[in-house]
């Protein structure tokens, strides 16, 4: 397998962890969003949307990190990353979208060089729209996280929330979000911490770290 990824990515972050949950090996192929190489006509080739991540597997091309993370699920069924019981593998995605849909959608790198770019906001301003958006979602995700607490997001192991939390708190804490209001999240994500899956695949490892 390969793995398309920019080491600050949180969506890549997410597939990595996946990957080392499974221990799967993969081939670490960087394309460096900052630097515009998702739009050089060799990433075009290989990727139709010109996002990360895209995991190539064989002579299949998936991109969206929850979709590639419900495949190796599926076709590396140990350890599991979704329950098997069908409204607790309901809930679990109800809880990885409300990150991934709720609070990174409007967060990505894409929005905020549009807001600053094309609208014309100050660095100021993109920042007040950043943190609104990552302090009032997890505040959601922490309620819900609280009406079931567990050691990690979900149950006793980690799973696909996991993948998914984790790498939205890295983000907030590179924009000096404020995560004190927030205990729930902040246990699962130093429970998770703990734990060589999320600790070595963290962007600061990554080959292509600045």
């Amino acid at each position: 397998m390969e793995l398309f990824n920019y080491f600050r990515s949180s969506a890549s972050y997410r597939v990595r962890i996946g990957l080392a949950l499974k221990g799967l090996d993969y081939t670490y192929r960087p394309v460096h969003l900052a630097k515009g190489e998702q739009h050089g006509e060799s990433y075009a080739a290989v990727s139709a949307t010109r996002l990360v991540p895209l995991l190539v597997d064989g002579e299949l091309r998936l991109h969206q990190s929850l979709a590639i993370l419900e495949y190796l699920d599926e076709t590396h069924p140990e350890p599991p990353l979704l329950p098997r019981d069908p409204a607790e593998r309901a809930r679990v995605r109800a809880l990885a979208m409300d990150i991934a849909c709720e609070i990174h959608s409007l967060n990505n790198t894409r929005v905020l060089r549009f807001l600053v770019k094309d609208l014309g906001l100050s660095d100021e301003d993109k920042l007040r729209w950043y943190r609104h958006w990552v302090e009032s979602g997890l505040v959601t995700l922490d309620a819900q996280l609280a009406q079931a607490p567990a050691r990690y997001a979900c149950g006793d192991l980690p799973g696909l929330v996991d993948c998914v939390l984790v790498p939205q708190v890295f983000n907030a804490q590179r924009f000096d979000c404020r995560l004190d209001h927030v205990p729930q999240v902040m246990r699962v994500f130093d429970a998770c911490m703990a734990l060589p899956a999320f600790d070595k695949t963290q962007p600061k490892y990554c080959p292509d770290a600045e």
